[in-house]
């Protein structure tokens, strides 16, 4: 079937809305009509490392239409978020954490199906999609029941939508990765989608001292705004003078200097997680590390299953305690560009494009 997508042609150049041909579903597949798509640092990063031409997008929800034949438990019409896959028969799949799946590159990052077939085509040539299982910066989706998560067909779907990665990964490195008790001291290094999302599961849960660090002004405003007891500025201000002896902290930069920081002002057997893609090396203090008894922890998704946690996610929002509506600012698809350039500059949170 023939769909508008917005294709990425270079690392450098634009997205353009392009038509595209999309597959049919297979038995094993799920079509959706999108109606949103999240825009995330994630597009961002392998806008510039995937071959192209690329349909990106991973934050898409919209409204089922078909369904394959072994399709089970979704049907056409089910409203829905679309999440991350992951194949549902390793070992770290049987142990209930499909974040850390064996075959998650293969079916996240390779381009295509499994069986090295692509969805995307135009004019006969292959394009690299399924990215995250859908490719969702497109009107239509092909995705899968293990990254298809069905809603209440009452949520404001633009609302949805970024619960399938950002959200999601703020959320879930506080609430099951960190779980800090009320009385722990929090920071929180970075307030964009992802640290801002941390910083209201841990208002959720009453953690008593929130303290986020950002150099935006108007970030470190909005986090205040959702639950953050104090901000940093760490251009103008010592971070570690003032978050020193923090229980637990948050990095979402992975800036290598950020996160030396993060680990030097944890108090003793302080907890840092890492959640931030970027910089793949860095230099810490190792003596620091063991005689603080301090612990790293890395962090994909928020060490979350999507089909029990976006649920969870949205019982918060739903009692006013995750106010997403906070976090986003919605653009039309057409608009793609420009939804870029505020993230980049921070003046939009977490853009949703509408389709």
């Amino acid at each position: 079937m023939k769909v508008t997508a917005a294709l990425s042609r270079s690392a450098q150049s634009p997205f353009t809305l392009e038509q595209v041909e999309l597959d049919e579903p297979r038995a094993d597949e799920v079509l959706v009509k999108v109606h949103a798509t999240g825009l995330c640092h994630t597009d961002l990063t392998f806008k510039a490392q995937v071959p192209i031409p690329a349909v990106l997008g991973h934050e898409g929800a919209g409204v089922v239409e078909a369904v394959g034949n072994q399709v089970i438990g979704i049907k056409p019409g089910d409203h829905v978020v679309l999440s991350y896959r992951s194949c549902g028969q390793c070992r770290q799949c049987g142990v209930g954490e499909p974040a850390y799946c064996s075959r998650a590159a293969r079916l996240n990052l390779s381009g295509s199906r499994l069986d090295g077939s692509s969805t995307l085509s135009q004019d006969g040539t292959t394009l690299f999609g399924s990215f995250f299982g859908q490719s969702s910066f497109a009107q239509y989706a092909l995705a899968a029941a293990d990254n298809t998560v069905v809603i209440d067909p009452s949520t404001d779907l633009a609302v949805a939508a970024p619960l399938g990665c950002g959200l999601q990964t703020g959320a879930g490195a506080v609430l099951n990765v960190l779980a800090p008790e009320p009385d722990s001291r929090l920071v929180v290094f970075g307030a964009g989608g992802v640290g801002l999302a941390a910083v209201m599961a841990a208002k959720a849960i009453g953690v008593q001292t929130i303290i986020a660090v950002d150099p935006v002004a108007s970030r470190r405003d909005k986090a205040v705004e959702l639950g953050a007891t104090l901000t940093v500025d760490p251009v103008a201000e010592d971070v570690s003078a003032v978050a020193r002896g923090a229980t637990h902290a948050l990095d979402t930069t992975a800036n290598p200097d950020v996160i030396a920081t993060a680990l030097g002002l944890l108090r003793q057997r302080g907890v840092l997680v890492l959640v931030g893609l970027g910089a793949s090396r860095g230099t810490i203090d190792l003596t620091d590390l063991m005689f603080g008894g301090k612990v790293i922890r890395g962090c994909i998704e928020g060490d979350a299953n999507p089909h029990e946690f976006i649920p969870e996610l949205l019982r918060l929002h739903a009692q006013g305690r995750f106010p997403i509506e906070s976090l986003i600012s919605t653009y039309q698809a057409r608009d793609i560009d420009h939804a870029v350039t505020d993230a980049r500059s921070g003046s939009a949170i977490k853009p949703v494009l509408l389709w």
